[in-house]
C-alpha cells in the first residue's frame, strides 16, 4: 500500500470519526477539504517531480543504448581496418553502455509504473474531494432546510392552537351579555310605562274631565 492511499484511508476513517461527534458537521468537512486541497496540491507536486524524473532515465536510457549502437558500429570499423586491439577497447566500452542502457531502461520502466500509480491515486483522491464536497452541499441544504423548519414550529407554536376559538367564544359571551342588559333596559322601561299609564291620577283626572265638559259645550 502506498503512502498516499495509506494517508487517505486515515484521513477518511477520522472523518468518519469525527463526524459522529461533531455538533458542526460542515465546518468539520470544511476543514476536511482544506487538508485534502493541500494534499492534492503536494501529490500533484510529487507527480510533475516523478515525470520529471522519468524524463531524465528515459533520456539516460537512450543516450547509453546510443553509445552502444555508436560503440558497436566503430569497433566494426576499427575491426575492418585491422585494428584488433582498438576494437577490443571499443567492444569493452560497448558492454560498459549496454550494461547501463539496461540499468536506466529498468529504473525508467520502475518510473512509468510508479507515474501510473500515482496517477490512479491522485484520481481517487479527487474523486472522494468532490464527493465530499457533493456531500457538504447536500448535508448544507438539509440543516437550512431543518433550520427554516424549526422557525416554522418556533412561530407556529408562539400562537396557541385554540385562541381563535377562544376568542370567538370571549366575544359570544360579551355580545351575549350585552343583549341581555339592553332587553332588561327594554323590559323595565316598557312596565314603567304600563305601570305609569295604569296607576290612577286625581289631578290627570280632574282635568280630563275638564276637558270633557270643554267639549260637550262646544257641542
Amino acid at each position: 500500500m502506498s503512502l498516499i492511499k495509506r494517508m487517505r484511508d486515515i484521513t477518511v476513517a477520522t472523518l468518519n470519526e469525527h463526524l459522529e461527534r461533531s455538533e458542526d458537521p460542515v465546518r468539520l468537512i470544511d476543514q476536511y477539504l482544506a487538508a485534502q486541497r493541500e494534499q492534492l496540491h503536494q501529490s500533484e507536486k510529487l507527480y510533475q517531480q516523478c515525470v520529471s524524473h522519468a524524463a531524465s532515465l528515459r533520456q539516460q536510457y537512450l543516450t547509453a543504448l546510443e553509445t552502444k549502437e555508436k560503440r558497436e558500429h566503430q569497433a566494426m570499423l576499427a575491426l575492418k581496418a585491422g585494428e584488433e586491439h582498438i576494437a577490443r577497447i571499443v567492444l569493452q566500452e560497448k558492454l560498459q553502455a549496454e550494461e547501463k542502457s539496461e540499468q536506466y531502461r529498468e529504473l525508467y520502466d520502475q518510473a512509468k509504473q510508479s507515474i501510473l500509480d500515482l496517477d490512479e491515486e491522485l484520481q481517487q483522491l479527487k474523486a472522494d474531494y468532490k464527493e465530499v464536497a457533493d456531500k457538504r452541499s447536500y448535508y448544507l441544504a438539509r440543516m437550512e432546510s431543518a433550520r427554516l423548519q424549526q422557525r416554522l414550529h418556533a412561530r407556529a407554536s408562539s400562537f396557541a392552537h385554540d385562541a381563535t376559538p377562544r376568542m370567538f367564544g370571549r366575544l359570544e359571551e360579551r355580545v351575549s351579555d350585552m343583549e341581555l342588559n339592553a332587553r332588561s333596559l327594554r323590559d323595565v322601561r316598557r312596565m314603567s310605562r304600563e305601570s305609569y299609564y295604569a296607576s290612577s291620577n286625581p289631578a290627570v283626572d280632574a282635568e280630563m274631565e275638564a276637558l270633557r265638559n270643554k267639549l260637550k259645550q262646544e257641542g
